[in-house]
């Protein structure tokens, strides 16, 4: 299991990644809502929202405070 700085260090990567893509082809809704198999984009949105909410509890869990 990744530790939570690992975790942010992997959003950061993917946010870098996706606005370098964004300035290299401009921004696609279509291919960010509904990317191709294999695309960068492919799965981003699933990856980016369940490493940011493991981030989030275990910030929680650390504080001892509930979302």
């Amino acid at each position: 299991m990744s530790t939570k700085q690992e975790k942010i260090q992997q959003l950061l990567d993917m946010q870098k990644k996706f606005i370098e893509n964004e300035h290299a082809n401009s921004f696609d809704a279509k291919a960010y809502y509904t990317p191709e198999s294999g695309d960068l984009l492919d799965g981003y949105i699933d990856t980016y929202n369940d490493l940011a909410v493991e981030v989030m509890n275990e910030a929680h869990k650390e504080r001892g405070s509930e979302r």
